[in-house]
């Protein structure tokens, strides 16, 4: 998880061979060849390739799943051998000094037999008669190998190759390779969407596809139930009826001296309000996930993503407490999402269907809980602070870089734009990730660059020149230490969707307050990497050189019962400094959740008087109290 110790990537470098597409239609040509050598609706082969990958290649390399190409075509055994290992931040996903901390566990995927799903590549390569390698490094070749998947199953499910895109749905559920109704029932529906409302796009190697609207299409959904898939046990999940949705339980266990795992009984919203969602990537292939969600030695979340067909497994009520973001405050007020991928692999991509699945579960959250739907409540993990200064440096720092929030806040019907001129006083970061090709180093080695990709995250300097150092974070770096572009150093980045406070602009420069100074990052006019906004901004109260920021909201010491000992309040090693201005996400009373045993009959939510404000501080939020800052208009002078 974003937790994990150790776990070996089911991942490979881009082969030697892989290159770019020679010209720009190339791809959208080998789709109509395909389609009309193998008798399968242009429109169909096109939508399938978007769920499975946006139609972009990834230059060869494969993906989380095994899968190659803008077919997806899955060879997990190959990815494996070519597999390459990397470290992740480690901690107390717990988050909480009340108890030990929790035991690391190491797992490394095996490579023993594969389910379908993860062997298609293979079985395209029989159907077609091309070299498997082919169709991993050729795109034109791969988009073939999914035409000739669909055709079989087309001829598999007796239906004819029709020209009509409507019958086809059953070979679409099937190619997903859900083996339950409701995934691949779900998946269907999302390819006949795209097909109705069409898309069209630039890939990630200069292609530009298109797929023109078809708003008649009407998919023959009732072919699925003829298709003998099996039901999964919903077993009262908490989700939408747009998604599957499967139940396998964590278990709540007591094990060793008094030892328990992997998750708190609660009775949330009742008892404690459900302020944000915290997005992960599992570090681990699908299997291995299940495996350690249901470890009562190791840690739970709420629920799982699978990359290839998004399919959802929840695993603990929405009520209970996770142990998954490493700050107890936030994992007691949130809702853990763990999504199949590797955050130091540009080429992990998380696919479209995977991100349209999770869209629609947060969304349905955000409208239950009353969490509103920002990037200062639907967290990634690499945006939740370390409790106190000893844990900054072990915090962790996926999904990463290379997850697309501008396309995930889209796809919730909250896309990233301007909501103000330019004396808004602050800017959304927004830059066109396609486009916006940050150089990182450390996916596979550190020092080594990593392949180029598109990114969320923009890079802050100094002075407003590239030649400038980078910014610093002394909470990461006490000594003063240099920060560096390694893709897991969160020091001198921020990431789509954040808001800050504008504290300067030069040409086509932009400066920000950041972890108390000036950060610069480079906003040209012709493609901007932020946009102007507006909103509220806290800032130290009249008289005040600095205020303290906590990395936790938690309640002062006479609010805690005479049998509870009281948790510090200990501020971080930063400072808000006077004449500086940060976004907030808004305020909160400070809150402790006590939960130091099995036995749920001592367990209680300390609640006190104390108020903080939520702030956007550095790439991670913070809180500062209200008592230290006054609010004002983003705009006010």
């Amino acid at each position: 998880m974003g937790v994990a110790a150790l776990l070996l990537p089911l991942l490979g470098a881009a082969p030697p061979g892989a290159r770019a597409e020679d010209s720009s239609g190339r791809l959208q040509s080998a789709f109509a060849a395909a389609a009309a050598e193998y008798r399968v609706p242009q429109s169909v082969l096109l939508g399938v390739s978007y769920l499975q990958s946006r139609w972009d290649s990834h230059d060869g390399a494969p993906s989380v799943s095994g899968g190659y190409g803008p077919m997806h075509l899955t060879d997990a055994r190959t990815a494996l051998k070519k597999a390459v290992g990397h470290s992740h931040a480690e901690g107390d996903a717990r988050g909480d000094d009340s108890r030990a901390p929790l035991r690391a566990t190491k797992a490394v995927p095996t490579n023993t037999e594969l389910p379908a799903r993860l062997r298609t590549l293979p079985r395209a390569a029989k159907l077609t008669g091309l070299p498997a390698e082919r169709l991993r490094e050729d795109a034109a070749a791969n988009v073939r190998g999914g035409a000739a998947l669909l055709a079989a199953a087309q001829k598999q499910l007796g239906r004819p190759l029709s020209e009509r895109p409507s019958d086809w749905y059953g070979a679409v559920a099937k190619f997903s390779g859900a083996d339950d109704a409701a995934t691949a029932g779900t998946y269907a529906n999302d390819v006949f969407a795209v097909i109705r409302d069409g898309e069209r796009r630039t890939t990630d190697a200069g292609q530009k596809v298109t797929l023109a609207a078809q708003p008649g299409v009407e998919p023959q959904s009732a072919q699925i139930e003829r298709m003998g898939l099996r039901r999964a046990d919903a077993g009262g999940t908490e989700c939408p009826k747009t998604v599957s949705c499967e139940w396998i339980p964590a278990p709540y266990e007591e094990f060793g001296d008094g030892d328990y795992g992997n998750h708190d009984l609660a009775d949330r919203p009742k008892d404690q309000s459900i302020d944000y969602i915290v997005i992960h990537d599992t570090e681990a292939t699908w299997e291995q996930t299940l495996k350690l969600v249901q470890d009562k030695t190791y840690l739970a979340w709420h629920y799982s993503l699978r990359s290839t067909d998004g399919h959802i497994v929840q695993s603990i009520k929405n009520k209970d407490v996770g142990w998954h973001a490493g700050n107890w405050y936030v994992n007691a007020k949130s809702i853990g999402l763990e999504h199949e991928g590797f955050l130091a692999q540009p080429d992990s991509w998380y696919t479209e269907e995977m991100y349209r699945s999770s869209a629609r579960l947060v969304k349905y959250l955000s409208k239950k809980y009353g969490i509103p739907l920002d990037r200062q409540h639907i967290l990634g993990h690499d945006t939740v602070p370390g409790p106190t200064t000893s844990t900054i440096r072990s915090m962790h720092t996926d999904p990463g870089p290379y997850w697309d929030w501008s396309h995930y806040f889209a796809l919730m019907g909250k896309p990233f734009h301007p909501t103000a001129g330019p004396n808004g006083g602050l800017v959304t970061i927004a830059p066109q990730f396609e486009l916006n090709r940050l150089e990182f180093t450390g996916c596979e080695k550190a020092g080594v660059p990593c392949a180029p990709h598109g990114s969320s995250a923009v890079r802050l300097y100094a002075e407003p020149s590239e030649d400038a150092p980078l910014i610093k974070d002394i909470g990461l770096r006490p000594n003063g230490d240099p920060s560096t572009i390694d893709v897991n150093d969160m020091a001198s980045r921020v990431s789509a969707g954040q808001q800050y406070a504008v504290a300067e602009r030069r040409g086509d420069w932009t400066a920000i307050w950041y972890l108390g100074q000036k950060a610069w990052f480079k906003n040209p006019v012709p493609l901007p990497t932020a946009v102007h906004a507006k909103g509220l901004v806290v800032t130290p109260k009249p008289g005040a050189s600095e205020v303290p920021v906590y990395g936790r909201a938690y309640p002062e010491k006479d609010a805690y019962p005479s049998n509870i000992t009281p948790q510090a309040v200990s501020p971080l090693p930063y400072k808000l400094l006077a004449g500086q201005r940060y976004a907030t996400g808004g305020t909160t009373t400070g809150e402790y959740f006590y939960s130091p045993t099995f036995d749920t009959t001592s367990h209680r939510v300390v609640k006190g008087k104390d108020v903080y404000y939520e702030i956007q501080f550095g790439h991670r939020v913070a809180w500062v109290r209200a008592a230290d800052v006054r609010v004002l208009p983003s705009n006010a002078s």
